[in-house]
């Protein structure tokens, strides 16, 4: 995989370079922004689903908020909120096919990352006084904890993301080629090899059932989809179509890009708010000096 491609760039200040990564996280802010257009317009007091299901959220995360970083600090909410969906809406775009994942540009990441690291020195010098958060750094190990602190945040998230999505990719080739390497195979010995893959396959797909073994099930499944391949392009239907990845690569993208995205995003915030809610302790805990 290579990083992210350069559209065209704008001719001022020297030259300002929009990028794939650019485009996608334009897409994203557009698709969060009409989401909460029309999941907040027209509220009721006898509300629909839509607005039963949107306060529910709303709700679940106004308690998250509370609950990790205190009820002082609830009105981090809304930013905590837009972090969350960014960056889960940031790595399923990337399942278009289209538009390349935010998050698996590290700019994107350490942005963020930097982002929670400039509030959290500007809640302590407000909380405290510029003249304790600089004394913090009378300690070195302060220093390399601040350093240290937005580098892991980003690099953990971007680490996840671009890392499933490189895996992705080299599952992809390597059923492509399996595929073709198999379906010669069946090809050459003829029709009858081919009926004899499916019946293996479908023998495996109803012991696979019987047993409820999904393994053995799946395995059964892709040999009745070999044989049935091989059988079309003996006839000459099509040909060197890689038919092994039209399913396998789908149900792994459901943990690489699906589980894993929600996870780096849920990650990602609760670490936020962990940091800013440290900066910001109830008002009767601040010791102004």
């Amino acid at each position: 995989m290579n990083g992210p491609k350069i559209y065209f760039v704008i001719p001022v200040l020297g030259g300002i370079p929009i990028t794939q990564t650019a485009v996608s996280s334009f897409v994203v802010m557009l698709i969060l922004c009409t989401a909460g257009i029309l999941l907040g317009r027209n509220l009721k007091k006898r509300p629909g689903r839509a607005q039963v299901l949107t306060e529910k959220l709303v709700g679940m995360l106004y308690d998250l908020v509370e609950n990790t970083m205190g009820k002082h600090n609830s009105y981090w909410t809304p930013y905590i909120g837009a972090l969350f969906l960014s960056s889960i809406f940031g790595s399923l775009i990337g399942m278009t096919g289209v538009l390349r994942s935010t998050t698996s540009d590290l700019s994107t990441t350490l942005t963020w990352a930097l982002m929670t690291s400039f509030i959290c020195w500007g809640c302590t010098i407000k909380n405290f006084g510029l003249l304790k958060f600089l004394k913090g750094y009378v300690n070195p190990m302060n220093i390399i904890s601040d350093v240290a602190q937005p580098v892991s945040m980003a690099f953990r998230h971007f680490g996840n993301i671009m890392g499933g999505g490189v895996l992705m990719s080299l599952l992809y080739s390597a059923l492509a080629s399996v595929s073709v390497i198999l379906i010669g195979l069946v090809k050459t010995n003829g029709i009858v090899c081919a009926c004899a893959v499916m019946l293996i396959g479908a023998g495996l797909l109803v012991w696979g059932l019987k047993k409820k073994k999904a393994v053995r099930g799946a395995l059964g499944g892709i040999f009745i989809l070999l044989g049935i391949a091989s059988i079309l392009e003996y006839l000459g239907v099509f040909t060197g179509v890689p038919v092994l990845t039209l399913g396998i690569p789908g149900v792994l993208s459901l943990y690489f890009d699906i589980f894993s995205g929600l996870v780096q995003a849920l990650v990602f915030s609760l670490l936020t708010m962990v940091y800013v809610g440290n900066a910001c302790p109830p008002p009767q805990d601040k010791k102004v000096e």
